[in-house]
């Protein structure tokens, strides 16, 4: 980062490198949920698969980019990103959940939860830059936006499985 704009941050008295941690995990989030996505297209199975494919990869990409642009900002701060996937899953706040079973409808909770997970790691760093770092702040917002998009979509995802089979598929309770 530009020297003015590190200073602009550290006068705010924002701890600029306690943030480049929490970016870094959140970094760390976004490269296991591109992951858990894209695998989880790759084995998907049942029903709705087809459009649980669709979704899972067009959440992959965004994901991917998520972490682009994380990546992009902890480097304007002076950091350094996260360079090994065993960081990664070290580092996570949200964690990998290993899609052992390739149903349809398992597939869509967990991912569920990943991004309920998201949600709340977002929420948690707007809450540290607000009025502090408005770049980041910026970039926090536009994530969160679609991190809650994509919870909505497999939600929706949820209820064309309960009204396909019939019964309520137990991965879209609050």
């Amino acid at each position: 980062m530009g020297m003015k704009g590190r200073e602009i941050v550290q006068r705010a008295g924002l701890d600029v490198q306690a943030l480049v941690t929490a970016l870094n995990k959140a970094y760390c989030d976004e490269w296991l949920a591109y992951y858990q996505y894209w695998v989880g297209a790759q084995v998907a199975t049942g029903v709705l698969a087809p459009k649980l494919i669709a979704e899972m990869e067009e959440h992959a990409a965004e994901e991917l980019d998520h972490a682009k642009k994380l990546s992009k900002r902890i480097i304007e701060l002076g950091g350094t990103p996260a360079l090994s996937p065993q960081d990664w899953y070290k580092e996570s706040t949200c964690g990998y959940l290993v899609p052992k079973n390739s149903e349809s409808k398992i597939l869509l909770a967990q991912n569920l939860q990943g991004e309920r997970c998201a949600i709340e790691v977002y929420n948690k760093l707007l809450d540290m830059v607000k009025g502090k770092d408005p770049i980041t702040f910026h970039l926090l917002r536009e994530i969160l936006e679609d991190e809650v998009e994509h919870e909505q979509d497999l939600e929706d995802i949820g209820l064309d499985i309960k009204d396909t089979i019939g019964k309520d598929c137990g991965c879209c309770a609050g």
